[in-house]
């Protein structure tokens, strides 16, 4: 695996936005949090047919729910609690943002990045630095949300910048030279208003009570009760979906 250094949480690179929203909400939620393996997941029969091979694996911001086989992969994340745990389980931990990763051009095979450029003020950076570290045939693995109208306090609350329009999110992959290959709907949000706006209430009256139920009582359930993946040829778009997730393929 490229050998690179840790980061300091105090250099200059990490996108200051970030970080500070990091600290607000994906510190606390992962400070009290277990990890879960990726084979929980219902990603995992893709991945488990995309690992075999592609040997050089990074995933970005992984927080304590890693879709890529921890062992042998690297693993860049801004958040302490996050990378200790990876780091314990096997994996190689980099204290690094998406924006500024600090891996050579084409160091990797696999790239995965769920749920993530969203939360970047400069997408069009994170997307330049997943292209830049993927070598040409790599894959990428990305999930986004869809549809700004679609919003809802959630978004405010976990950091979103942005929902993505389909034709922008085509862009944005064309401009850094992925194809999408396949999709499929993707996410584990709640899609009743009524129960949205109970947890938002709790995220903002009552936030250590409101982590606990979600790391040991929804996280669980919403595991147990995952659909299998449904796969669609190219980008799947239609208005209904709240998350789509992309298997792409970097142009050679």
């Amino acid at each position: 695996m490229p050998d690179a250094p840790p980061i300091s949480p105090s250099d200059e690179r990490i996108d200051t936005g970030l970080t500070a929203r990091n600290r607000r909400f994906y510190d606390n939620l992962w400070r009290d949090a277990k990890l879960v393996g990726p084979e929980r997941f219902n990603t995992w029969p893709a991945v488990q047919e995309i690992v075999r091979d592609h040997p050089r694996r990074l995933e970005v911001a992984a927080g304590l729910r890693p879709r890529l086989p921890i062992a042998g992969t690297t693993f860049a994340d801004i958040s302490p609690p996050a990378l200790r745990e990876l780091g314990h389980a096997g994996g190689e931990a980099v204290h690094a943002s998406v924006t500024q990763l600090p891996f050579a051009d084409d160091s990797f095979d696999l790239v995965c990045a769920m749920d993530i450029v969203e939360h970047v003020e400069d997408d069009a950076a994170a997307f330049a630095e997943l292209a830049r570290v993927a070598r040409p045939g790599a894959t990428l693995l990305l999930s986004v949300p869809l549809h700004p109208s679609a919003w809802t306090p959630f978004d405010d609350a976990v950091g979103h910048y942005r929902r993505y329009r389909p034709d922008e999110l085509r862009a944005r992959l064309a401009d850094n030279a992925f194809v999408p290959e396949r999709s499929a709907v993707h996410g584990m949000q709640p899609r009743s208003s009524r129960l949205l706006d109970v947890g938002m209430w709790f995220l903002t009256h009552r936030r250590e009570r409101a982590m606990w139920w979600y790391n040991r009582v929804f996280m669980p359930i919403g595991l147990r009760f995952q659909a299998p993946l449904t796969w669609s040829d190219g980008l799947v778009a239609h208005e209904d979906i709240d998350t789509v997730l992309v298997i792409c393929r970097k142009a050679a």
